[in-house]
């Protein structure tokens, strides 16, 4: 085994075996990553969560300002679905690490932090380590405005080292969550006493279906640019646990819509509150920042075109460079592909990790020089 896999191997262990849902803090995912940073200048980026729950982001820097960052969020989805145990980090005789997080994205931060740390002193690097990434993108945006280091240093361009085998994704989708809320009164349905808030709601969901379809047709509101072109507009309805007895006292619709830079969102937002207000529910919005996305032909684009050998694409997904583009312009490239993730057989190969190291560090070099 060479020195760089069982670096990365043992880094990615250790971080997959600390559990850092994004329920839960993820304090000792981050002093485990500042272990490993000897020689930086750490910054440490402290908050409470909407939950009460403790974050922290870390900012290290290491070499004159300027250069590459590179950017990896700690946080992971839930455990959902899984019959091992998630956080083993086993590895099984083809060299692949199982476990919650691996390919999303412990492994990759392991390999952005390898590669950093064995960069030439003299080369600039920043490492972004955020965390919230999967919910709020609010560790991204933390940074984003609070960090005195990146500041002070000016990194010139950003990888977000987000699993895509590599092929550098040049621009992808930010979401607005939508979350509506129909409130009624709980009694036992067979008394005629209560008033169950999902009748209030059906009108809502009706007009969310036609946006939905509105999406799907109309070209104005598409974007050729990416697979599929229609935005995402996905729904999630919730009774939390209302027994089928009992009339429904809150029904909530959560909705992600995700939509590309030259999409403008104005017409979908405001359909979705006219129907929120006809319906007389209660709407909240949340909002990403806007979506990146570079020309094919700007100069990090072209970098990572000839460091991979491979032509830039969109993504249709979101990550936190919708957030950090405010710091930097922003290319998502990063080891492994997404295909497990955030399913329950995550898991990732430990030579594609690997692999990534001396890219990063290729582009760390040739963006500094």
């Amino acid at each position: 085994m060479s020195e760089t896999l069982r670096a990365v191997t043992d880094l990615t262990a250790d971080l997959v075996r600390l559990d850092s849902r994004s329920s839960v803090s993820n304090l000792a995912v981050a002093e485990q990553i500042e272990a490993a940073l000897t020689g930086f200048e750490i910054e440490r980026l402290d908050y409470t969560d909407a939950a009460g729950v403790a974050k922290r982001c870390l900012v290290a820097h290491r070499g004159p300002a300027g250069g590459l960052a590179l950017s990896g969020h700690m946080d992971t989805v839930p455990e959902t679905g899984w019959q091992e145990d998630p956080w083993s980090a086993r590895i099984d005789g083809e060299g692949v690490l199982h476990g919650l997080g691996s390919t999303d994205m412990k492994g990759p931060v392991a390999a952005a932090v390898v590669a950093a740390t064995t960069l030439p002193p003299e080369v600039p690097v920043t490492l972004l380590i955020t965390t919230d990434e999967e919910t709020t993108k609010q560790g991204a945006r933390h940074i984003a405005q609070h960090s005195a280091l990146v500041r002070q240093v000016k990194p010139a361009g950003i990888l977000v080292v987000e699993p895509t085998s590599l092929v550098p994704v040049r621009g992808h989708r930010a979401h607005i969550a939508f979350t509506a809320v129909a409130k009624g009164v709980q009694a036992h349905s067979s008394t005629g006493k209560g008033r169950n808030a999902n009748w209030d709601l059906v009108p809502f969901l009706m007009a969310m279906r036609d946006i939905h379809e509105r999406l799907r047709t109309d070209a104005s509101l598409q974007d050729a640019d990416y697979d599929p072109p229609f935005s995402d507009f996905n729904l999630v309805v919730d009774n939390h646990g209302t027994a089928v007895n009992v009339t429904v006292p809150v029904a909530t619709a959560r909705i992600k819509f995700r939509y590309s830079a030259k999409v403008d969102p104005t017409p979908i937002v405001q359909a979705v509150r006219d129907a929120a207000a006809r319906a007389g529910l209660t709407l909240t919005e949340a909002r990403e920042g806007h979506p990146p996305e570079l020309p094919t032909d700007h100069p990090l684009v072209r970098l990572c075109v000839e460091a991979t050998g491979h032509a830039p694409v969109t993504a249709p997904f979101g990550t936190d460079a919708s957030e950090l583009q405010a710091i930097a312009p922003c290319v998502v490239l990063g080891p492994s592909d997404i295909s497990t993730a955030h399913t329950p057989h995550e898991a990732v190969r430990l030579d594609a990790l690997a692999e990534a190291v001396p890219l990063f560090q290729r582009l760390a070099s040739r963006l500094a020089g």
